[in-house]
């Protein structure tokens, strides 16, 4: 990349994937089945990891249904378009920028990218932000979009409880720090983010299959 310190700060922008091999993947998908179909294997991701594992998810040749769930499934942009016209159907999921902004914050702090709520609410608007104004300018024509709400009855208790107890720690000051193993406030933030992994957090994701 041209500009190796802006990509580890932007990580997560569509100049820092590969448009292209999201293109062959796809392509692979939409391939009929036959007899000599084989299992396909795709990357997976995990914000704790924070890096793509290779050939992490198994695509066998029996599956009908295939979703692909991401920031750039439907950005009018090389690579991105040509993916998204191999779609049977793209669905965009909604949600104001203020929301999505308190979202993604709190996600990046949770997976230990920021050291603080304050710093992960900043680096949260310099870059995720620029990415979510970029999907929203550039979308392509979708078949659903579906408004994104706050809805407290889907939290569960376990993750309620995290969060009051991570809250708890620092309202007494204890810093919370993941470079130490002994730390309980690590602790809690590795358990929230796990539980929270599934859940959507981001401004603006297209789901397309």
């Amino acid at each position: 990349m041209p500009n190796a310190e802006e990509a580890v700060f932007r990580r997560g922008a569509a100049f820092t994937f590969d448009p292209h091999s999201y293109l062959e993947l796809v392509e692979k998908v939409r391939k009929p089945i036959s007899p000599e179909s084989r299992t396909i294997f795709a990357p997976s991701f995990d914000h704790a990891v924070k890096d793509p594992v290779a050939n992490d998810i198994s695509i066998s040749p029996t599956a009908r249904i295939i979703l692909f769930e991401g920031l750039y499934t439907a950005l009018d942009e090389e690579g991105w378009r040509d993916a998204h016209a191999l779609m049977d159907e793209t669905w965009f999921v909604d949600a104001d920028i203020p929301t999505a902004t308190e979202r993604v914050a709190k996600r990046n702090y949770a997976a230990g990218i920021s050291s603080s709520y304050e710093e992960s609410l900043d680096r949260t608007e310099k870059s995720d932000m620029r990415n979510a104004r970029e999907v929203l300018e550039k979308r392509l024509p979708v078949q659903e979009i579906v408004p994104s709400v706050e809805d407290e009855s889907w939290k569960s208790e376990e993750v309620d409880n995290m969060e009051k107890n991570l809250k708890k720690l620092e309202d007494n000051g204890i810093e919370v720090d993941d470079d130490d193993d002994d730390d309980d406030g690590a602790d809690l933030r590795k358990q929230r983010m796990s539980r929270m992994d599934s859940i959507a957090l981001l401004a603006a994701d297209g789901v397309g299959m």
